[in-house]
């Protein structure tokens, strides 16, 4: 196959979906020819910046190729890293061309509008000569895995809300209340929820030493900056949201509470019901939410939105609504990609339908032996596969626990093997030193809302 002039292999293409070019496959083609470095900086909150450095092919013949690879990579990086400021060190044209895309006006005006509300600063992209390029500023953060003492961990969703109390590690209370804050306008509606939920849990323990929150949100310390769960919220009221959970903190009492993104709260409940590090979570349910533990079990301050992160470079691929790109993780690993394959395989579904129950139809279907239901599912998995070379560029991944709604019953066990043969089959090498899993038993004990409350030190 070729794309852009670089010639790629790709076996085991998705049943449903052949056009697929997977970045991260074509990435490794395009490198082998690639001589003229390249150098791309993202600076985040609190002068952390993370330094990458590759190369491109840099003549003229391959010059949208160039393009297309660095456009690509610029875009990965800011949503698996996040931040306000890109710096661009190799080539000027490319830097220029990358200017133009990234303003409110231009092609990624979602990524900066988004970036801008993240980190309250305006967004750059800076052509960097090579005495002037920056240097490295990483530092990952601990959390979680604090078990002792009284704990509550809440886990806020888009449909319901989940809080647990925690004694020494073990769940004495929990419950799930519905709730609709996707739809609510007044902060207030929010706040109540929540103090509800902390109060409740509360009550069933002798004292509190310390609250946990798992929040859907881009997160800087406690603040939520970006959530879908306030979406509905004016902007003028954003302080209130802002400080909502450490508001809320002081109705229970002088009571330590973090915030952390549900991704991560995933990716930690499986390090430590593993007891092991490197582990990636993905949720694959209404979009696809993703969270990420390094070795020594710390979360590494990253956005890990790979929702909005590229996968595929086919230039008609489905677009995302929200952020208007095409080819990105949400299309290929939630239930908008059971949507989206649906009819491929033959399977009409009623437009009246909500997407969860599409995708509650079609896992029916896979359930009663359907095999056309059995190739969506097949195609996901072969994404799966595929997208895992890209992923593990960024993170040293050498446990994927896999769920959500996408991944229970049959269709989820397709998914699973299917990635796996594929990637014994194409990648080796990489499966050799990875588990690709749905949660464990032990995993499950754990849970996202113990983990929730081990995120922060008990007070001394």
């Amino acid at each position: 196959m070729n794309y852009l002039g670089i010639a790629y292999t790709v076996k085991n293409l998705p049943v449903l979906d052949a056009d697929f070019i997977p970045f991260g496959v074509w990435t490794e083609s395009y490198l082998r020819g690639a001589d003229k470095p390249f150098s791309i900086a993202i600076e985040r909150d609190k002068g952390k910046i993370s330094v990458h450095h590759t190369k491109i092919r840099g003549t003229k013949e391959f010059a949208e190729a160039d393009y297309r690879y660095v456009e690509r990579y610029v875009k990965f990086l800011l949503w698996s890293i996040g931040g306000f400021r890109i710096y661009l060190c190799g080539d000027s044209a490319l830097a220029r061309r990358l200017q133009e895309v990234y303003t409110l006006e231009g092609e990624r005006k979602f990524d900066v509008q988004f970036m801008q509300d993240v980190y309250e600063v305006p967004f750059e992209v800076i052509d960097c000569a090579q005495e002037d390029f920056p240097a490295a500023n990483e530092a990952s953060v601990s959390i979680g895995g604090h078990m002792e003492g009284c704990r509550i961990g809440f886990d806020a969703g888009g449909s319901d809300r989940k809080v647990s109390a925690v004694i020494d590690g073990e769940t004495v209370y929990s419950e799930e209340v519905i709730w609709h804050p996707k739809t609510e306008s007044d902060p207030q509606y929010h706040f109540d929820g929540i103090v509800t939920a902390f109060k409740t849990a509360a009550s069933k323990m002798p004292r509190v030493d310390g609250i946990g929150v798992s929040s859907a949100g881009v997160f800087i310390g406690n603040s939520p900056m970006v959530s879908a769960l306030f979406i509905k919220v004016p902007r003028e009221k954003r302080d209130l949201v802002k400080s909502i959970y450490d508001r809320a903190a002081l109705e229970i009492g002088d009571v330590p509470i973090v915030v952390a993104n549900d991704g991560d709260v995933t990716a930690l409940a499986g390090a430590m019901g593993l007891e092991s590090g490197c582990v990636m979570g993905m949720a694959m349910g209404t979009s696809e939410a993703v969270g990420y533990v390094d070795k020594d079990g710390n979360v590494l301050g990253w956005l890990n939105e790979l929702a909005f992160a590229p996968v595929d470079l086919l230039e008609d691929a489905m677009a995302d609504e929200w952020s208007t790109d095409l080819g990105v993780g949400c299309k290929y690993f939630s239930q908008d990609a059971v949507i989206k394959l649906a009819p491929r395989a033959g399977i009409e579904l009623d437009e009246s339908m909500t997407p969860a129950e599409k995708l509650a139809e079609v896992q029916a279907l896979v359930s009663k032996g359907d095999e056309r239901a059995r190739k969506v599912f097949q195609s996901i998995g072969a994404y799966l596969a595929h997208t895992m070379p890209l992923y593990c560029r960024f993170y040293d991944v050498k446990h994927m626990i896999v769920l959500g709604r996408v991944m229970s019953g049959v269709g989820g066990s397709i998914i699973l093997d299917t990635c796996q043969r594929i990637m014994n089959e194409e990648y080796p090498a990489l499966a050799s030193g990875m588990r690709i899993m749905l949660p464990d038993e032990k995993t499950r004990r754990v849970g996202q809302s113990v983990a929730a409350a081990s995120l922060p030190e008990a007070k001394k």
